[in-house]
C-alpha cells in the first residue's frame, strides 16, 4: 500500500529535526526536484515550525538540464556567473544548513554529451572551490534524504509494473528511514544513532591491522588501517556543537585506511547512478593505494 500523507509528514519532520537539526533563526537551503514540490512544502513548514530564519530553494529539473546540455555550447555551460558564488557565500555567512532531497532519475542523461557534463562540473567545482569546506568540514549542518520516483523504482525493480515498483521502493525508503505509522521516527533515530555509535566503539576496540574483502563476484581486496584509527558511526557535530545526521537512511560506520595500504580488486555488487547515467558491472584494481586499472560493463567512459 502506498505511504500516507502522514508518513511523508513524519519524514519531513525527521529531516528537519533530526537530519539537519534546524536551529532558531537559521536559514535552511533545500535542493530538490521541481517534481517534489509537495514534499518540499512539508519540509519548509516543519522548518518554520522550529524557528528557521528563511527557507531558500535550489530547484533542479533533470529534463531542463538535459536540454541545457544538448543545446548550450560548452563555452556557455562553463561560464559560471559570479552571482552563483555570491549567493552561496551569503548562505554560509548567515550560517545556513543544507538539505538535499533525492528522488533519482537514473540514466536520464545517458544520451547527453558527457564531455559537456564533465566540463560544466569542473567549471562549477573550480568556481566554488573555497566554499566547499563549509559542508566538508561540517561548519554547518547538512543532510541527504531520499524519496521515491517511478524512474528510480523501475531501475531497482524492473520486473514490476510502475505502480508496484514505486510502492516497493517507497516501502524500502520508509523502512530504512525508520518511519512507520505507529512509531515516532525521532525516537527510532535516537536509538539507531546510539547503536551506530556503540558499533563504532566496539570496532575501535578491536584495533584491526587490516580488512580483507572478498565476494563471489571476484572481489579480493585488502585495506590496511592507520595506527590508532578510530571508527565513527551515527551523526556528527558542527564546531558550535549542533548535532545532525548527514544521511537518512544510513547504516554506516567508517574509519581511515592507510594511504598506500590498499591492494587487490573490488567489484561493485550494485549499479551506480552518477551524473544522470547508470554505471554497472564496474570494478577497480588497486596497487599501494592507487587505482591502476578499472572497467565497467555499462558506461565505462563515464566511470
Amino acid at each position: 500500500m502506498s505511504a500516507s500523507k502522514a508518513m511523508y509528514q513524519k519524514l519531513a519532520k525527521l529531516a528537519v529535526v533530526r537530519g539537519v537539526n534546524v536551529q532558531p533563526n537559521q536559514p535552511l537551503v533545500i535542493t530538490a526536484s521541481v517534481r517534489d514540490y509537495e514534499f518540499v512544502r512539508m519540509v519548509a513548514k516543519e522548518a518554520y515550525a522550529v524557528g528557521a530564519r528563511e527557507v531558500i530553494m535550489s530547484w533542479t529539473d533533470t529534463e531542463l538540464a538535459k536540454l541545457n546540455y544538448t543545446y548550450q555550447s560548452e563555452e556557455t555551460l562553463t561560464d559560471i556567473p559570479d552571482w552563483k558564488y555570491d549567493m552561496v557565500k551569503r548562505e554560509h555567512d548567515l550560517g545556513a544548513c543544507y538539505l538535499r532531497i533525492n528522488s533519482d532519475m537514473p540514466g536520464a542523461l545517458k544520451d547527453v554529451d558527457q564531455s559537456k557534463v564533465r566540463a560544466y562540473q569542473m567549471a562549477y567545482s573550480k568556481k566554488m572551490k573555497d566554499l566547499r569546506k563549509y559542508t566538508m568540514n561540517n561548519e554547518g549542518q547538512w543532510c541527504v534524504i531520499g524519496i521515491p520516483s517511478v524512474e528510480w523504482a523501475k531501475v531497482v525493480f524492473p520486473e514490476l509494473s510502475e505502480e508496484e515498483a514505486f510502492e516497493k521502493l517507497e516501502d524500502a525508503i520508509f523502512m530504512t528511514s525508520r518511519v512507520t505509522e505507529d512509531s515516532d521516527p525521532l525516537e527510532n533515530w535516537r536509538i539507531h544513532d546510539a547503536n551506530l555509535v556503540e558499533h563504532a566503539r566496539k570496532l575501535t576496540e578491536l584495533n584491526f591491522k587490516q580488512l580483507h574483502f572478498t565476494s563471489e563476484l571476484g572481489t579480493d581486496l585488502t585495506v590496511e588501517l592507520v595506527d590508532n584509527h578510530v571508527w565513527i558511526g551515527g551523526g556528527d557535530k558542527t564546531p558550535k556543537g549542533v548535532y545532525f545526521d548527514p544521511n537518512i537512511p544510513t547504516e554506516e560506520c567508517f574509519t581511515m585506511p592507510k594511504k598506500t595500504g590498499v591492494n587487490g580488486i573490488v567489484y561493485a555488487s550494485k549499479p551506480l547512478s552518477y551524473s544522470g547515467k547508470v554505471i554497472d558491472g564496474f570494478w577497480f584494481r588497486f596497487e599501494n593505494g592507487k587505482v591502476v586499472d578499472f572497467g565497467a560493463k555499462q558506461e565505462e567512459e563515464t566511470l
